[in-house]
């Protein structure tokens, strides 16, 4: 540790005697200064200790040391001393009482001891503590280094938390917590996840101090990686500042992880030129020479049902959006433990993810989020899924999430999944402007028509469509009689110009008229 006042009033070759201030001498000493300056405040930076002769003070004047003192303590001087036998044979009274009421330890010096030997005192007691903390930040590099090699991440995060009395955690590139240490603090350091979101969001590498959970510590958090998005992130939690010792094995600490996480994305990016031979092949219809080219790599992934999803970022914020749906999806898996294949293409990024898995439902979620926050302006990400298939359908399963993507990009959504476009209702496909145009174009005559008063054209032909064409049953829905409903039908065909007894016609004018029903409400 630092030297601090007590240990000077202890050296034995000082021979300092403490006046007053006695419950301060804990304070530790940043550097000895001599000053006669009548106000040195403006030289001081804290934590000095001021050694004077008081030459241009008038230390019997009660009322300017009151002054000088309070000035002192203002600037951060954790120490007074007074060299006695040069102009004042005994510290006045008037500093004495100054320093008690202040407390700012005040220690005599005598005669025979020079400023200069408290000076070398200070500073050899400086380099010491420094020298202790460099070989003690070697030592614990070194053991950090130990356990990255044989324990991985795991190891090294036990080590940093054995270093700085305090605990560790690492985060994945979504923000998710990978490992802590000790065990238990993992609920703590799963609390700070909005804290390193925010810190994702500013360029690598960027730190931060932020409170720890209920103020129980005070946390760290450093950004792991050198491209311009981190890749993970470090919490260091304790009970009070990191010393010199501690801050070289967090140093240490970030260097490691942020290797073994470059190593990681080198390997990353072997895998993924793998994943698209795995892919162009499933593509092409060999799902055998896909397998034997992923061998282990994908484990089971290419034996079970899975699902291709296929997305697109556009815009400024295009490829930072591909990015982000990659790293949620392979942080999924990762926690997990499930084989994800993720192959970018440009301005495209194909997933093929086991189904029901978590990396699915992290995408599912993740776009979720982003419809729910995105802007009127925002279109960086659209997504389409496909249904759950096979290695010998996925060229099927590819084309699938093509159209959910193509039918995204058209209802203005985030992610359409192929089978939400079988089921239920055909009516969101008509939310179309080339569809509402063809239907206002085609019912127009008979919107104007009705628009005269001379009867209820589009209502009727409703009810008929609707009725399958039974003349009673629609002339009741509509409380007319039949004969009145048959010749409304002829006028339709008049003005149209085309035969209700075509299927195609009544087929085209049941659509039209449900485009411009969805479009009016």
């Amino acid at each position: 540790m630092p030297p601090t006042l007590a240990s000077l009033v202890h050296h034995s070759a000082l021979k300092l005697t403490v006046r007053a201030g006695e419950d301060r001498l804990d304070a530790p000493v940043r550097w000895a200064h001599a000053s006669e300056l009548a106000d040195p405040v403006p030289y001081m930076e804290g934590g000095e200790l001021l050694l004077i002769t008081a030459l241009k003070l008038d230390a019997e004047d009660r009322e300017a040391m009151r002054r000088y003192v309070k000035r002192l303590v203002g600037a951060g001087v954790v120490g007074l001393g007074f060299a006695v036998g040069v102009h004042y044979e005994d510290i006045p009274d008037a500093l004495v009482d100054a320093a008690r009421e202040e407390g700012l330890p005040l220690l005599e010096v005598p005669r025979r001891t020079p400023f200069l030997a408290i000076s070398k005192a200070v500073s050899a007691a400086i380099a010491a503590d420094q020298y202790r903390a460099v070989t003690a930040g070697f030592a614990a590099q070194r053991e950090l280094t130990k356990q990255t090699l044989t324990a991985g991440p795991e190891g090294l995060l036990a080590a940093l938390a054995g270093q700085v009395d305090g605990w560790a955690a690492l985060y994945d590139a979504s923000g998710a917590v990978v490992a802590t240490a000790p065990d238990w603090a993992v609920r703590r350091a799963a609390r700070l996840t909005p804290d390193v979101t925010r810190l994702r969001e500013r360029p690598a590498p960027a730190s931060s101090v932020v409170a720890g959970p209920e103020n129980e510590d005070r946390v760290e958090l450093h950004s792991l990686g050198t491209g311009r998005r981190p890749r993970a992130a470090l919490a260091v939690g304790t009970a009070a500042p990191l010393g010199t010792a501690e801050r070289y094995a967090v140093h240490s600490a970030i260097a490691l992880l942020t290797l073994t996480t470059e190593r990681s994305r080198s390997l990353h990016a072997a895998e993924q030129r793998i994943g698209a031979a795995v892919l162009r092949m499933l593509l092409a219809g060999e799902p055998d020479h896909a397998r034997a080219v992923a061998g282990d790599l994908y484990g089971g992934l290419l034996d079970a049902p899975f699902r291709i999803i296929v997305a697109v970022g556009s815009g400024e914020a295009g490829g930072e959006a591909l990015g982000t749906l990659a790293e949620t999806a392979e942080a999924a898996a990762a926690r997990s433990g499930e084989a994800v294949l993720i192959v970018p293409e440009g301005d495209r990024l194909v997933v093929l993810a086991a189904d029901g898995g978590a990396a699915v439902a992290a995408c599912c979620d993740h776009a979720a989020a982003r419809e729910a926050a995105r802007k009127a302006d925002d279109d960086g990400l659209v997504i389409g899924m496909s249904a759950p298939a096979g290695p010998i359908a996925a060229s099927a399963a590819y084309k699938q999430a093509e159209q959910a993507l193509s039918v995204a990009r058209r209802r203005g959504r985030i992610l359409v999944e192929h089978e939400h476009m079988a089921a239920g209702s055909v009516l969101p496909l008509l939310a179309d402007d080339a569809v509402r145009a063809f239907a206002d174009g085609l019912l127009r005559a008979l919107h104007e028509h009705d628009a005269t008063g001379r009867g209820d054209l589009v209502a009727s032909l409703r009810a008929w469509l609707s009725r399958h064409g039974q003349w009673d049953a629609a002339a009741a829905e509509l409380g007319v009689h039949r004969h009145t409903l048959r010749y409304r039908m002829r006028r339709v065909e008049e003005i149209l110009g085309r035969s209700l007894d075509d299927p195609d016609v009544r087929m085209e004018l049941w659509l039209a008229l449900k485009a411009t029903a969805s479009e009016n409400g």
